[in-house]
């Protein structure tokens, strides 16, 4: 007993009822989400008409994003001082199910190319008008009963547990759509990479900013 590890946990009074109890709601699930994306007018319109609505239905996958700071190693006696360096923001990409009107591959191809276009090489400069805000909300699959074992009138809702907004994000990769013959059973589909200048967190109970400082929630 002498040598017990102080504050150590007593594992045995760990139970799977303590474990249920401690995993609210079921636990988050990956396959409930949402993507929203602000296209410019310019990437919509004839061809890519209903892309934006039609998009929050055909995003198949998509990502919570990582968060990232650098570090900045300082030799000092045989040993590096590590210090918290910038932040950084990885390229977020999502994948899409292709129907037969195109029209969301039209509309992400219509913005790479006002960006940059492919016969001549000029294109919009300004930020501003080519970057634009996208939203990846995680759902729940309900709201509690309160115990009642019925279910709530609300239920069929599903509630936003947890919302992140990309700022400044603009497509830099469509990717290639495979054609073969031997694909007898399947649906097209492609990723998008865009780039994000950065994100805030909201939560989804009460679409608070996670980072908002004091001032601003003032």
């Amino acid at each position: 007993m002498a040598n017990q590890t102080p504050n150590a946990p007593v594992i045995n009074t760990r139970t799977i009822n303590d474990f249920r109890a401690k995993l609210t709601g079921g636990g988050a699930r990956p396959n409930l989400f949402q993507v929203e994306v602000e296209f410019p007018d310019f990437a919509l319109g004839e061809g890519a008409s209903g892309a934006k609505e039609d998009l929050q239905f055909m995003c198949k996958a998509a990502n919570l994003p990582a968060s990232n700071i650098n570090v900045i190693d300082i030799p000092f006696r045989g040993r590096n001082l590590k210090i918290a360096g910038d932040r950084t923001f990885d390229v977020w990409t999502i994948t899409v199910i292709n129907d037969v009107k195109f029209n969301i591959r039209n509309a992400f191809e219509k913005w790479m190319n006002a960006i940059n276009q492919h016969d001549t090489g000029v294109g919009i400069i300004s930020p501003t008008e080519y970057q634009k805000d996208a939203r990846v909300l995680q759902l729940g699959r309900g709201v509690d009963g309160g115990g009642s074992g019925s279910i709530p009138p609300d239920s069929a809702k599903f509630p936003v547990l947890k919302m992140y907004k990309f700022h400044g994000i603009f497509p830099t990769n469509v990717s290639a759509i495979e054609l073969s013959y031997d694909q007898a059973d399947g649906i097209e589909e492609f990723t998008v990479d865009l780039q994000v200048q950065w994100w805030d967190a909201f939560r989804g109970d009460s679409g608070e900013n996670m980072f908002a400082t004091q001032e601003n929630n003032s």
